[in-house]
């Protein structure tokens, strides 16, 4: 990865694989998605998803830096949005390619547990590159939005589908018709965050959830996100027999001993697929 994603491996409190802190990091840019940024994200996630020691991934923006000597320090942004300038003179043939094959559909598809930490603007892309992590936690000054409608256009990563999940058809057609941002209160409110904190709290709370999450079965985890991930492209009763159907492999697993045996002991799993 260079420069502007930023991975860091933060070791689990069991001793046992690492949490993988991803920042993008165009601290002067609100952190925009250019195709530098998209072609290191999708390097990242196939690093994460070849890598047996990482449990989790928190995917985060950079802090703003300090400002020159009589400027004005820049807002905090998760991610504000696509770099605009490089849609400039793109034809529909240019775009099209440059969208489908994308950061945020690695992000999503990516086996492991990946968090978003949010703090500042997630705009346009920045909103869909939430929408594309399993959890969502934001700072109460966070600000969400998909403002394309202002630019003649609408969201392009997914954002059509996925908010429709997360918040409801009203809410989501509310948001892309108007173009209007909403609250870190609002967002929780509707459902497009999980949990919100306060700055000084947000990577330290986010960073428990990650622990938690890092200190399950891995094998379990993986089959759990597939069998959730059925229910956005099934109906009910499909996604229910597919449910049922890796429900029941699971007990053909060393993990699901492992850990039934554990309950029974009041004793700490140690997982063996990790």
């Amino acid at each position: 990865m260079d420069e502007v994603v930023i991975v860091e491996e933060i070791a689990c409190e069991n001793g046992d694989g690492v949490i993988a802190k991803v920042t993008i990091n165009r601290p002067d840019k609100l952190n925009s998605l250019n195709q530098d940024v998209i072609k290191s994200i999708k390097q990242m996630c196939k690093w994460a998803e070849n890598n047996d020691s990482v449990r989790c991934v928190v995917l985060t923006g950079a802090k703003p830096n300090p400002p020159e000597e009589g400027k004005r320090a820049k807002p905090n942004s998760f991610v504000a949005g696509a770099d605009i300038t490089e849609f400039t003179g793109k034809n529909s043939e240019e775009i099209r390619e440059i969208f489908r094959d994308n950061a945020i559909e690695a992000n999503l598809n990516l086996n492991k547990p990946t968090i978003a930490m949010i703090d500042g603007f997630a705009l346009g892309g920045g909103c869909e590159v939430a929408c594309s992590c399993d959890i969502r936690i934001s700072s109460t000054r966070s600000i969400f939005g998909t403002p394309e409608i202002n630019l003649g256009l609408m969201p392009g990563y997914g954002a059509t589908q996925r908010l429709v999940h997360l918040v409801g058809y009203g809410h989501a057609m509310e948001m892309m018709m108007t173009g209007n941002n909403v609250s870190a209160e609002d967002a929780y409110r509707i459902g497009l965050v999980n949990h919100i904190f306060e700055p000084e709290d947000l990577e330290a709370k986010t960073m428990e959830y990650a622990q938690t999450i890092a200190m399950k079965s891995m094998s379990t985890m993986r089959v759990a996100k597939k069998t959730i991930r059925a229910a956005l492209d099934n109906g009910i009763t499909d996604g229910v027999e597919i449910e049922a159907i890796e429900f029941a492999k699971l007990f053909d697993t060393e993990d699901q001993e492992i850990g039934v045996q554990a309950f029974l002991d009041r004793s700490t799993p140690v997982w063996k697929h990790r």
